[in-house]
């Protein structure tokens, strides 16, 4: 018999059984349940809504349930629908009558929305945790390579020298940037909907304050129906989800082209790559390439739960079981993607000769040589146009800027000094680029203590 079954005359179909129960994806929050169930029956017992020896014996049988799942003397029941039912069926098996009276003052609608909100908020520690593992990696390797000039691109084109320092640099703010949207997701998350009922509260006198303090929740439920009937704090979960993934993949497409033979830029560790069933050269970059492709399914997650949601009725509808999967899937995903992204990324070996060599093409100076004319008194795009004409001539005569003689550079404009090849080099184009937020090894090295004091490390 179903503990909801008083009202049926049948027995459930198996059939139905089959296709609506949630346990084989839902059993997780066992731990969350339980500590969610401990704190209503001790409210229970403090206000005198059922008595205090049952409320006693409800919380030493959960601790026994808790303790017989943690150690595999639990296996859960199709029939018993969820994590939610297989407990209480546990507890009344347990201790007998007085687990009964454990589900008084609440539904299984407020009692999920407590426990996927717990489950969801430890999730995001996990999360935070490990974005911050990742960013000291980062720190590390910017510090480490604070003066290797390296081509930045656009439009996957060379576009002007940077350092290896600030291209790291970059991604760490991203990171940074999605560690806050864990925290401001966690904010909303961190509201306790136990008292709820099933939409319309209940006419017991339960102490939700309480609650919210055993289960260390910041503030409570303020509406009934929107407490049981939304799911915007895992739409949001799963959206921060998806814009780390977006951030790894990005890293990951350019550690792909970098290892690449045309590119040459690193070479990944031994340990961190793959090799060819048939081709005994390859040696693949398969955990960046499955980190990119693994953000596709974390995509899905957020539009299949987008679409769950997006036609509701108030207030809880079966739909809702549905959310389960897509946030444990993301949170699996994302935390195993950075957990291997991490040992890849620290293990990179950097060929620097490379790097060098291509700083020789692409004409990454010649924004620089339109400022020393401007420096000269030439309107920017008047030296914009003379810089293009030069570049022309150079690709057409197989030349960097820098080769070309005093006389060409003349030619073309005779403002053109000998200072010119000093003022090209590409270090010197770097340096010069000091201000906030620019490229050169010192504001670099500002912007790494920075993020040394954003994380706690100084």
């Amino acid at each position: 018999m179903k503990l909801w079954g008083g009202r049926f005359e049948k027995n459930t179909s198996q059939l139905v059984d089959a296709f609506q129960n949630s346990i084989k994806f839902d059993w997780r929050m066992y731990k969350q349940d339980i500590k969610g169930s401990i704190a209503h029956a001790r409210m229970l017992g403090s206000k005198g809504i059922i008595p205090q020896e049952d409320a006693d014996l409800i919380i030493d049988g959960l601790l026994e349930i808790l303790e017989d799942i943690e150690t595999g003397k639990v296996e859960f029941k199709e029939e018993a629908e969820d994590i939610h039912m297989n407990i209480e069926s546990l507890l009344i098996q347990k201790i007998g009558d007085a687990g009964k009276k454990l589900h008084t003052g609440r539904s299984r609608n407020d009692q999920v929305a407590l426990d996927f909100r717990i489950y969801l908020k430890e999730e995001m520690n996990e999360i935070i945790h490990l974005i911050r593992e990742l960013c000291i990696i980062l720190l590390k390797k910017a510090e480490e390579n604070l003066e290797l000039i390296m081509p930045g691109y656009t439009h996957m084109q060379k576009a002007q020298p940077i350092t290896l320092a600030h291209h790291i640099m970059a991604y760490f703010h991203m990171f940074c940037r999605d560690m806050e949207r864990f925290y401001d997701c966690y904010r909303r998350t961190d509201i306790m909907p136990l008292g709820s009922g099933a939409l319309a509260g209940t006419t017991y006198d339960l102490d939700r304050e309480m609650v919210a303090r055993e289960l260390k929740f910041e503030s409570i439920s303020q509406n009934s129906m929107d407490a049981v009937a939304d799911r915007d704090f895992v739409i949001e979960f799963i959206g921060c989800c998806s814009i780390v993934m977006m951030h790894l993949s990005r890293f990951c497409e350019e550690l792909v082209l970098w290892n690449s033979h045309e590119f040459g830029y690193i070479e990944l560790d031994d340990s961190m790559a793959t090799g060819s069933s048939i081709m005994p050269q390859k040696k693949n970059p398969d955990v960046a390439e499955l980190i990119r492709g693994k953000t596709g399914r974390v995509y899905g997650d957020l539009m299949a739960i987008l679409t769950i949601m997006k036609a509701l009725p108030m207030a809880y509808n079966k739909d809702m079981q549905e959310d389960k999967e897509a946030a444990f899937d993301a949170a699996d995903t994302v935390k195993s993607c950075i957990n291997v992204f991490i040992p890849m990324f620290d293990t990179i070996t950097y060929n620097k000769e490379r790097i060098r060599e291509k700083l020789k093409e692409g004409f990454l100076n010649a924004t620089d040589a339109a400022d020393y004319l401007v420096g000269k008194g030439v309107a920017f795009r008047d030296a914009h146009e003379v810089i293009g004409n030069m570049v022309n001539y150079c690709i057409k005569n197989r030349k960097a800027l820098e080769d070309l003689s005093l006389e060409e550079f003349k030619e073309f404009n005779s403002a053109f000094q000998p200072d010119i090849y000093e003022y090209i080099k590409m270090e010197n184009c770097v340096i010069r680029r000091n201000t906030i937020g620019g490229p050169s090894p010192e504001r670099v090295l500002e912007d790494i203590e920075k993020g040394k004091r954003f994380l706690g490390l100084i």
